[in-house]
């Protein structure tokens, strides 16, 4: 091992907060971890260092502060500040401060590279992508290591970035050409669930197979500032040695710590409007900033019974002089507790409301805000994800023998006690024993830390989770059948990957042989499933049931000729392959030449090799 490439370093590049922990990896057979300082501008001309860099970027009015006013140890700031300024910023003046691009990096309804954040900003203010504020968040990462540790730059260690299990390929892919563009080349990514795993894992020490046992499963709560993500890891034993094997992820759920902010901002304005004022939305804007402030005080200390909320105005002596209020501890559990964790019965599954038919651009998030209703969904929808392993149990839903925290949300121990009841509940109802909560780990802190231990795994210390990709991949097959007045033809999938198939490794190609369009536009079409687990590669779907496959956003490419005519089908089997970092790619091989055209399951409009 070199010198420079001395550290196994993760990174949690969070919806709401980011972190960057280490381990050394000369340090022996269990290093400490550690987490970075990160140094950051806290108000204008004040530099201090915290644990966490909040993910967000305000971009400041050249008459609010001078650029003498925003300079780091490592040189000003150029495009906007970023931590906690930007987040004190932009409480006062949200049209000015982006939040949230990691939810927006996985939203497949917009272009993650154009500009157009924040959303509703003034015409005078240089817009950003969702992918150009990634990388802002990454490089001040990387220059904070980089002070920290000059003769080991980050660019030459092993970088561990972690990402959600629901993350789709065209956000993974993403995720790395951020990292990628501000120097990280020596990348892997991991699911955040699976780095929460990690750091209990590497926090117990050797009792982590005291607390469990073969045939355990550990459900994986994380509920962070913009998602929800569920996962499920099974205990088996091979060789005398306990396996952790992840066998079940839930879909991307926007749903987290920003719809509660918001749930407790409009708490708030019925308050004011009850009292005869009235607020901007811009001033619900700056009023949900505030939420967020006064609750991580509330339910972060016993101490604190009320918070008082001072809303912004504009230059309104009349608005300056009356629009405070106060966000009480009561106000806080009853919305989020009730509002968000409402006791249900397992079988009470998320309401689907009927949608306008036109909305705003913004996020799509969850239309339930009940996350024990999705979490009811997941373990039912996931009923025989471990017949596999411990056979053919006919359970209606899976019933987890121990729970696994994560996320900053979970820190307040009324929610996190909360969803304990709830879940021990279904159990109870089911004749099953209580679960048992896994606890020691730091919730915000866990998955750069679990991440950073992964790092060291992949040395070939400690234990290694098994999982693969979480999904199976299909790709559409037009029928072909003669041309018929209304109806386009009807269409096939075609397992491409199946569920489980490892990093690194490819299928065989297909049997059958299909027809592929080359030198024309054309558009690949995309399916994938987390129910449909013993499909194999190769296999054809003629139908399936509603919710069994969800499509992912289509692929535009136009294939090189290669010696043929523009339009010419070309009879072709199919392969496909997973990358190191989990990215798909399907390969289309012809008969008669050694010539492969390669697909990429990731955003760019060009997708040929």
């Amino acid at each position: 091992m070199s010198e420079a490439g001395r550290f196994a370093v993760g990174i949690d590049l969070g919806t709401t907060n980011s972190v960057v922990s280490y381990v050394d990896l000369q340090a022996g057979e269990l290093p400490d971890n550690s987490v970075l300082p990160i140094p950051q501008l806290v108000q204008p001309g004040v530099v201090e260092t915290r644990q966490q860099l909040p993910s967000f970027l305000y971009v400041p009015h050249e008459s609010e502060v001078s650029p003498q006013e925003l300079v780091l140890p490592w040189g000003e700031c150029r495009n906007g500040v970023t931590g906690m300024i930007a987040r004190h910023l932009g409480s006062k003046t949200p049209l000015r401060l982006v939040a949230s691009a990691k939810s927006w990096l996985c939203h497949a309804g917009v272009d993650r590279r154009s500009g157009f954040l924040p959303l509703n900003a003034p015409e005078d203010l240089a817009k950003v992508s969702p992918l150009q504020a990634s990388q802002v968040y990454l490089e001040h990462l990387k220059n904070a290591w980089n002070q920290q540790f000059p003769e080991y730059p980050l660019q030459q260690q092993d970088v561990t970035l972690t990402v959600p299990a629901s993350f789709d390929p065209a956000a993974r892919d993403l995720t790395v050409e951020a990292a990628r563009a501000v120097g990280l080349h020596n990348l892997t990514l991991l699911e955040e669930p699976q780095a929460a795993l990690y750091s209990w894992v590497k926090a117990a020490g050797d009792d982590w197979r005291k607390q469990v046992k073969v045939g355990d499963v550990i459900l994986v709560v994380d509920v962070g500032g913009g998602t929800t993500d569920l996962s499920l890891i099974a205990v088996t034993e091979e060789g005398g040695n306990l396996q952790l094997n992840r066998i079940a992820v839930g879909d991307h759920i926007l749903l987290g710590g920003d719809n509660m902010d918001l749930a407790l901002a409009y708490r708030l304005k019925a308050k004011l409007d009850a009292e005869g004022k009235a607020l901007q939305a811009w001033q619900i804007q700056a009023l949900t900033h505030s939420c967020r402030d006064a609750k991580e005080a509330l339910l972060g200390s016993d101490d604190v019974q009320s918070v008082p909320i001072v809303v912004p105005s504009r230059g309104s002596k009349l608005l300056g002089a009356t629009l405070r209020t106060e966000l009480t501890w009561e106000e806080v559990t009853q919305s989020l507790v009730d509002g968000f964790f409402p006791q249900v019965s397992v079988h009470e599954h998320p309401r689907q409301a009927l949608r306008t038919a036109l909305t705003q651009l913004g996020l799509p998030y969850a239309s339930d805000a009940g996350i024990t209703r999705h979490l009811a969904a997941f373990l039912c929808r996931q009923a025989q994800s471990t017949d596999t392993l411990f056979g053919h149990s006919g359970d209606d839903f899976v019933k987890p023998t121990a729970v696994l925290f994560n996320g900053g949300v979970l820190k307040a121990p009324q929610l996190a006690q909360r969803l304990m009841n709830v879940i021990n509940n279904w159990l109870q109802e089911a004749g099953a024993e209580p679960a048992r909560l896994l606890a020691g780990a730091d919730l915000d802190l866990a998955v750069a830390r679990g991440a950073a231990y992964y790092g060291f795994v992949r040395k070939g210390h400690g234990v290694r989770i098994r999982g693969g990709i979480a999904n199976a991949y299909y790709v559409g097959i037009e029928s072909s059948m003669p041309a018929v007045p209304g109806m386009e033809p009807p269409l096939q999938a075609l397992c491409v990957a199946p569920f489980g198939m490892e990093e690194g490794t490819g299928t065989q190609p297909s049997a059958a042989e299909f027809g592929l369009i080359v030198g024309e536009p054309v558009q690949f079409r995309f399916y994938g499933s987390n129910v449909r687990r013993t499909d194999h590669a190769g296999v054809l779907l003629e139908d399936w049931e509603p919710g069994e496959l969800e499509e992912l956003p289509p692929i535009q490419a136009t294939l090189p000729v290669e010696n043929r005519r523009a339009g010419e089908f070309v009879p072709v089997r199919l392969a496909a392959r997973v990358t190191e970092l989990g990215t798909l790619c399907l390969e289309a091989i012809p008969r008669d030449s050694t010539q492969r055209w390669r697909i990429e399951f990731d955003v760019r409009n060009q997708q040929s090799a």
